[in-house]
């Protein structure tokens, strides 16, 4: 693994997984303390909305949760001269090709590691090769399904072109297009593509200019202070590369052409086919610098005018995807989409009460994320800590630590009423449970009862065919204390691929029987995702949201599961935590 002074919080973040994964492999015993820092640190530096070098640079790296004094002491060597010489000895006699092995899903470290040094395979090509040629079957502790599995892995991996996630490809574009407007040249700069459309994941980030100076908004493009190098420099396009190896593209236009140059490269490659094919049918062509009627052009600063010429109505970006939006704004029955401002609580929220969980816990306190949803201007919250392990605890203990976390919760709701004032007026006791593999809940029947209600997740057994775990997560919905299934698909962008669910079964369940799925804001999940959101509203099925925040930090992460629901056509009503409080208590009570 290369290190370098710039490297980005993904790159970090792989680093530091590296160096759990080290100590794991030379004494995981010994460094078990060691192991789970460093995996904390990788999750909170993947998870954090600023680049950690921004951080350094501003004496600010350790406020980032989950970075110590000794990984920050670390870290800050390596901004200051390219590498770690605490990094490079833990990592010291490790074979390099270990850790490229450790990315294809389902290989872990010693099991990389094995493959490495008895069969000397030193990258993932040699891996395939390897295993096509039956050498890791023949290898102790494989055998042939081992090595059927591992074959697997490497088909569906390849091909997978580098994308970003939504918030960190959000937080580049915000940047540049914040250096833009310090030019007074540049009227409006605005992200285009996948990220405008709030895809999860997002490729090369393209940004659009309005400006009657092209020239000079390129030149001060290309002088961006945090680039690597520039690809390329137009009269009117230019292309810089981040650390990370992150492209953005920029464009300008006359901004009595900017509605054109919007519309055409931020919607899909379908939406668009669709609208060409639209308006080829109607006499028109369209292109990024207009609308051509019998060969005359017509220019259009805004998309609005643009859309509205066609006969429709403006169609938000997030929906451009060619799937019914064309048809919906020419008979001007487009959603009126939910919006941030709409949502009143935080459904799913992880504090630092120590409930003796399996899963991480928290870094803030209860009052910490009150404080924070009061500058929100939330009215409730949700405190779901993760229950109680379940292999580390008899039952007695489990409803024990469960008895604690009401007397918390009702300990912050008598402060809230005291005080008075902030726009939290309630805190509910909740709780994620786990679904065990046979559908039964991870926590004694007993410990419902101090529960206002709770929430279901799959964290195991991801593996079972779709009867099997529909059967699995309808008998954990069935008890009438759970409410909510939380990150339904159980997917991990760019990781790990969701379960396999019988959907149509799943949402008529949830409308018969008032259970309600959760749009999860996480970073890494953004699931429910978007298509099964438009499916679930089409049913009737009511969602909730939820940012499954570690930090009071993590409550700002709501914007991206707004843009899930947005993407998914759901309207305000559709979101059970858009409803004032009293109404919520009806509800979920």
């Amino acid at each position: 693994m290369r290190l370098h002074r710039n490297m980005s919080n993904l790159e970090i973040a792989e680093l530091l997984r590296a160096i759990a994964a080290s100590y794991q492999l030379k004494d995981e015993e010994k460094n078990r303390f060691r192991i789970i820092a460093y995996q904390r640190a990788a999750d909170a530096v993947e998870h954090s909305t600023s680049e950690l070098k921004d951080l350094w640079d501003d004496g600010k790296l350790k406020d980032v949760p989950g970075i110590g004094e000794s990984i920050a002491s670390h870290l800050d060597e390596l901004f200051r001269i390219g590498t770690s010489e605490h990094f490079e000895e833990v990592m010291k006699g490790l074979p390099a090709g270990m850790f490229e092995l450790m990315e294809i899903p389902g290989i872990g470290v010693k099991t990389a590691y094995k493959l490495v040094t008895k069969i000397g395979i030193k990258s993932l090509a040699e891996l395939e090769r390897g295993a096509k040629a039956g050498k890791i079957a023949r290898l102790e502790g494989f055998g042939e399904q081992s090595q059927a599995d591992i074959l697997k892995s490497i088909e569906e991996t390849k091909g997978r072109t580098k994308r970003h996630l939504l918030p960190y490809a959000a937080l580049y574009a915000n940047e540049v297009i914040e250096w833009l407007l310090r030019d007074k040249n540049v009227e409006r700069a605005d992200p285009l593509g996948s990220l405008r459309r709030q895809a999860a994941t997002v490729g090369d980030i393209d940004i659009a200019v309005a400006s009657n100076e092209a020239k000079e908004v390129i030149e001060h493009f290309t002088l961006y202070p945090k680039k690597v190098r520039v690809l390329e420099k137009g009269d009117h396009t230019a292309s810089l590369m981040l650390p990370g190896d992150v492209q953005v593209d920029l464009m300008v236009q006359p901004p009595n052409a900017y509605g054109a140059l919007l519309q055409h490269f931020t919607g899909s490659k379908h939406h668009n086919i669709a609208l060409r094919e639209y308006a080829i049918k109607h006499g028109m062509s369209l292109s990024e610098y207009g609308i051509k009627r019998h060969g005359k052009l017509s220019k259009y600063p805004s998309e609005e005018a643009f859309y509205k010429s066609m006969g429709m109505d403006l169609i938000p970006p997030e929906l451009r995807e060619d799937s019914g939006e064309i048809e919906a704004a020419l008979k001007h029955k487009l959603p009126n989409l939910v919006e941030t401002e709409d949502i009143r609580a935080d459904l799913q929220i992880h504090s630092d009460f120590d409930i003796e969980t399996s899963h991480d816990i928290g870094e803030s306190s209860m009052q910490e994320i009150v404080d924070e949803a009061d500058k929100l201007g939330y009215e409730y919250l949700a405190f779901t800590e993760h229950n109680p392990s379940k292999s580390k605890h008899s039952e007695r203990e489990a409803l024990d630590i469960l008895k604690r976390k009401l007397e918390a919760i009702e300990k912050i709701n008598s402060s809230i009423v005291k005080r008075a004032e902030g726009s939290v007026k309630k805190v509910f006791n909740s709780l994620e449970i786990d679904i065990l593999p046979t559908g039964e809940l991870a926590i004694p029947e007993k410990g419902l009862e101090y529960l206002d209600f709770a929430l279901v997740s799959i964290h195991s057994a991801f593996d079972l065919d779709r009867a099997q775990m529909t059967k699995r997560v309808l008998l954990a919905l069935d008890h009438p204390k759970i409410k909510i299934f939380a990150h339904p698909t159980a997917r991990k962008l760019t990781q790990r691929e969701g379960v396999e669910l019988d959907w149509p079964q799943i949402f008529e369940f949830c409308v018969k029987n008032d259970k309600f799925l959760e749009i999860n804001a996480d970073p890494m999940r953004l699931d429910l995702p978007d298509v099964l959101v438009k499916e679930a509203v089409k049913t009737g099925v009511k969602l909730t949201l939820g940012t499954d925040a570690h930090h009071k930090d993590g409550l700002q992460n709501m914007v991206f599961g707004v843009s899930v629901a947005r993407r998914g056509w759901a309207t305000k009503k559709d979101v059970l935590n858009t409803l004032s409080l009293k109404e919520f208590e009806k509800v979920i009570l």
